[in-house]
């Protein structure tokens, strides 16, 4: 094997922040190699957002992100903001929209977020290398990395290899792997925004619905998230069911309110409706999607008709309780919750506290954004951190 090749900062894949961090690197004068383990950069931002990668939310804010640390993310997120990312996308000139509760998108495709990396890193002399799994690390006075057929030595080695989820794309535990190797400690990674999967149950009264949606409350705890919810062949998803199941813990129940603002047995309990099961079912079907109105009349009916009893059927549907059988996994997960635990990183450099040189950044840190183009503002608010302090 030659001799190793010597750079400034090695980054550990060319997803949304090792891209992010090459470009804002290489801008500072570094000399940057990235490493790919796969085909080909970007492959997370090409399917994001339908194609049409949901690149940042006007409204981030250290709330929407899910941390066993809820204050790390504050310093990131102030330093590097969703103007600050829109600025670099209208200098590209990469015309954009803005959709429901502050998410921009790409107006043609998400392949314009890639290409305005991949213009820069190679004007700004970054070099990728795809294909280039890292087998080896050592540190001595610098860090070596090698790959098959190379090894390569830099002062700096920015971990961006993403999470578990959607292991298809090439994800793998990998960032985790490198942590540990160095005495860092790792909070359990698990799936989030995931859908959620029926009880045998459940799945014998309502998956015969898949295809239908309704706009709903999804709430477990403090959460609360008002958005879509589809029913599949399997359990729920749509996004109010992607966003609580970040939140939602094994075993335990969900709440939903099939119909957000809706006062919806008020024409029975006026009785301007008859006080009976036809009229409720009747109520509830002005509201609801016809087939969940009647399958869900057909297991949760009311038991009398007095006022007592329809204002407690009332609750009932605004507080639907559904307790999930479990949750699709990483091949269905949009994002990994958990990761490196934030107590070992710089909140302001991303850098290790006890391994001088070696920063994590992105979906791999134990920092989990909602749905929403929250994920990517991460990416690009960490990765600019970590590189202005390589």
């Amino acid at each position: 094997m030659n001799p190793a090749q010597t750079y400034d900062a090695i980054i550990a894949g060319a997803g949304a922040a090792g891209l992010m961090c090459a470009r804002e690197a290489s801008l500072r004068g570094k000399r940057v190699l990235v490493l790919e383990r796969t085909d080909k950069p970007g492959k997370k931002i090409l399917i994001s957002g339908g194609g049409r990668c949901n690149f940042t939310n006007l409204h981030c804010a250290p709330a929407n992100f899910l941390s066993s640390n809820p204050h790390f993310a504050k310093a990131a997120l102030a330093r590097y903001t969703p103007a600050d990312f829109l600025r670099l996308v209208e200098s590209h000139h990469i015309p954009y929209h803005e959709k429901t509760l502050g998410q921009l998108f790409c107006d043609r495709s998400a392949r314009d977020i890639l290409r305005l990396f991949e213009h820069d890193c190679a004007s700004f002399g970054v070099t990728i290398r795809v294909n280039q799994a890292i087998r080896e690390i050592r540190r001595d006075d610098t860090f070596l990395v090698r790959t098959d057929d190379a090894e390569y030595r830099a002062p700096a080695l920015v971990v961006s290899t993403g999470g578990a989820s959607i292991p298809k794309m090439g994800a793998t535990g990998a960032g985790y792997d490198i942590a540990r190797q160095f005495g860092l400690r790792v909070v359990p990674p698990r799936p989030a925004l995931v859908p959620l999967a029926f009880s045998p149950e459940d799945a014998a009264r309502y998956a015969d619905l898949a295809g239908v949606s309704a706009e709903v409350v999804a709430s477990f705890g403090a959460a609360s998230f008002c958005e879509k919810m589809l029913f599949t062949h399997r359990g729920l998803s749509g996004p109010a069911i992607l966003q609580i199941s970040s939140y939602w813990k094994p075993g335990e129940a969900i709440s939903i309110d099939l119909a957000p603002g809706a006062d919806v047995m008020r024409p029975v309990l006026e009785d301007r409706l008859p006080r009976n099961a036809n009229s409720a079912r009747a109520a509830l079907r002005a509201v609801l999607p016809t087939r969940l109105a009647s399958r869900w009349f057909e297991h949760n009916p009311p038991q009398r008709f007095t006022n007592a009893a329809l204002e407690d059927y009332e609750r009932r549907i605004h507080r639907w309780q559904i307790v999930p059988a479990g949750d699709e996994g990483f091949e269905k997960a949009e994002v990994t919750a958990g990761g490196i635990d934030t107590a070992e990183l710089s909140s302001r450099t991303f850098e290790a506290r006890r391994v001088p040189g070696l920063f994590f950044i992105g979906e791999v840190v134990d920092v989990t954004g909602q749905l929403g183009g929250f994920n990517f503002q991460w990416a690009w608010s960490s990765a600019f951190c970590a590189a202005q302090a390589i």
